[in-house]
């Protein structure tokens, strides 16, 4: 017997449906690998300053066989940086640490900074993919299997970035007799509860105006913002928040996973704490999570942050 027609309405209703899905799915499966590079041009350099060109990478999340993204970061070091800046989630198991290390290549000659995101601790999990929607994640109560984290950053130490973990460090950065010194101060994660900001405490080997000076988190919580821009910050880079990773036309990002404004889900904004002003700039980051290997209208990037004198 043929179907009826109200059965056959619900079955092409069905079938229509299932083909969006899919179709959204191959969309956000081939979004997720369409690496772009965005540029900033950012005021945060005292007067006498230099230009000096800032690479920011965040929330790379490799697994061993991302061969594209690891053939793309092989092409960052033309962009000829002179500061690295890594804001955390490098990678999503043991086995990548080799590769990464391998893909950023000429990148670990340059000065850099770096701070952990959680994905360089603990080994993901799987999870249903719609929680990414719920809102901030909560830490789990028993967490999953850890990770080689120490090989990593060691390697990192070893070739010359500057652990900025619950600590500030300066550094200097450019070159041809037109090196800027920085001040940079960073946290441990904040998602996971693990910051203990301390100021810019390091030692200075420059007057306070020849100094820039660097706030470093992967997680933009407001209660790290609003610390860094208080104790003297004049630029503060982040990542953690994927852009949203799926993203709406006219709306923008669903969630920040974490309590940052929506509206600064990615790119350059300003962040204002006890009556200043700094330039905040959050990258979308490189890679996804792993329950959730799509990105939807958000790009991966990585970015670069040409800085200049401010007026």
């Amino acid at each position: 017997m043929a179907p009826s027609r109200p059965v056959r309405a619900a079955l092409t209703a069905g079938a229509a449906a299932a083909g969006l899905g899919a179709a959204g799915a191959a969309w956000g499966l081939a979004e997720a690998s369409a690496y772009r590079i965005s540029r900033h041009t950012v005021p945060a350099l005292p007067a006498d300053a230099a230009p000096l060109r800032v690479l920011h990478l965040s929330d790379i999340h490799l697994l061993p066989f991302h061969r594209r993204k690891l053939a793309w970061l092989q092409t960052l070091a033309d962009l000829e940086p002179d500061l690295v800046v890594n804001t955390g989630d490098n990678i999503a198991s043991d086995h990548s640490i080799a590769p990464l290390l391998d893909a950023l290549g000429r990148l670990l000659d340059v000065p850099g900074v770096f701070v952990p995101g959680s994905n360089d601790y603990f080994a993901p999990k799987p999870a249903n993919p719609f929680r990414y929607f719920a809102g901030p994640s909560k830490p789990l109560k028993h967490q999953p299997r850890r990770l080689q984290t120490e090989d990593l950053f060691r390697a990192f130490r070893s070739r010359g970035w500057v652990d900025l973990t619950n600590r500030s460090a300066t550094l200097t950065a450019g070159g041809d007799g037109a090196a800027v010194e920085i001040l940079a101060g960073g946290t441990d994660d904040p998602h996971l509860g693990f910051d203990d900001w301390r100021g810019f405490t390091a030692p200075t080997r420059a007057p306070r105006e020849q100094i820039l000076t660097l706030g470093v988190t992967h997680a933009p919580y407001r209660r790290v913002l609003d610390a860094m821009v208080a104790d003297g910050a004049d630029l503060v880079l982040a990542g953690h928040t994927h852009g949203g990773q799926v993203c709406l036309p006219f709306y923008g990002a669903l969630v920040t996973n974490c309590d940052l404004p929506r509206a600064q889900a990615s790119g350059l904004s300003s962040w204002t704490a006890a009556g200043r002003t700094v330039p905040l700039e959050v990258s979308a980051g490189i890679g996804a999570a792993p329950a959730m290997p799509v990105r939807v209208a958000c790009r991966p990037e990585a970015v670069v942050l040409d800085l200049v004198p401010r007026a």
